[in-house]
């Protein structure tokens, strides 16, 4: 039982440290109905450059992170650039600035596939010893704090002029094309700052896990998407635009909750990523169901 709530533990801890990572996927999925493959790259990117300025640079990890996000704005914008002024289609934007960063990562990392933090500062080190706290919840109070300020941060961001503008270019590009914004411009700027916060994510999670390694952002779009089924699902009755990003970070800890629990019944680590394509599949999926059955009930008895 012990071991069972040391994993679930575990769990929530990851679960919010990548729900920023959930939150720059929301960006791009939900107001710009775009699966950006950029993240898998760019989280790679945040938690290789973060583990390098911390191990090499000796710099401050709040600053690291910094970079980091940074860097995964960088990474997001170059996708911004192929979609929006050479008219590649966004999913192949992606998948190039993807491909790329797969050695620019190495390369970042000097041609190592990881790099250990055992010995280095982190910010999770840094708060323990100011605080006491141990490892979980330290790792649980920075992670929760961010995932605040970045939800906040982004509520007041899409509540100003530019912010609306970028979320009505998902909801009618035509229509807010007609009122002179330039669509093109608020595309960039919404797959910058999707990866912005992809990167620090990867940033952090490679500084709570003590590494940082070239594949640590395999599938993460996957989970990004099976996270913000999964909170729409659960808070799909608030509609508020804060609920609903409250909502990409609470599907995130549940996907990672899920994934303990499967673990812990068995289940080869190597299925996880079939599990998350199921997951994200379903999700997907039993909306679509319901409303076609809906459909034909309500047709069948009108016809009657």
């Amino acid at each position: 039982m012990s071991g069972l709530l040391v994993s679930l533990q575990d769990a929530v801890v990851q679960g919010v440290l990548w729900g920023i990572m959930v939150l720059g996927v929301y960006i791009t999925y939900k107001l710009l109905d775009i699966a950006d493959l950029t993240v898998d790259g760019s989280f790679a990117m945040g938690g290789c450059v973060c583990a390098v300025m911390v191990l090499m640079f000796h710099m401050d990890p709040w600053v690291a992170l910094l970079v980091a996000g940074v860097a995964g704005m960088a990474a997001g914008a170059v996708t911004g650039l192929l979609h929006t002024i050479f008219d590649i289609p966004a999913i192949l934007a992606g998948i190039l600035t993807q491909i790329g960063l797969w050695s620019i990562n190495l390369r970042i990392m000097s041609g190592k596939s990881n790099i250990p933090l055992l010995k280095a500062d982190t910010v999770f080190s840094k708060f323990i010893e100011m605080t006491g706290f141990g490892k979980q919840a330290s790792a649980l109070v920075i992670g929760v704090g961010i995932a605040i300020l970045m939800i906040v941060l982004l509520y007041w961001f899409f509540g100003t002029e530019i912010g609306s503008a970028m979320r009505a270019t998902g909801n009618n590009e035509a229509m807010i094309r007609a009122q002179g914004v330039n669509t093109n411009w608020t595309k960039l700027l919404a797959l910058t700052i999707s990866n912005g916060l992809v990167g620090i994510s990867g940033g952090l999670v490679s500084q709570s896990q003590k590494y940082a390694d070239i594949g640590m952002g395999t599938g993460a779009i996957v989970i990004g998407l099976a996270a913000i089924v999964i909170g729409e699902v659960l808070m799909g009755k608030l509609r508020s635009f804060g609920s609903k990003l409250a909502s990409a970070v609470v599907g995130s800890v549940i996907y990672f909750v899920i994934r303990a629990i499967v673990l812990r019944m068995g289940m080869n680590a190597n299925d996880m990523k079939l599990l998350s394509a199921v997951i994200v599949a379903v999700a997907l999926c039993v909306p679509v169901v319901i409303r076609k059955w809906r459909l034909n009930a309500a047709y069948t008895e009108g016809g009657e």
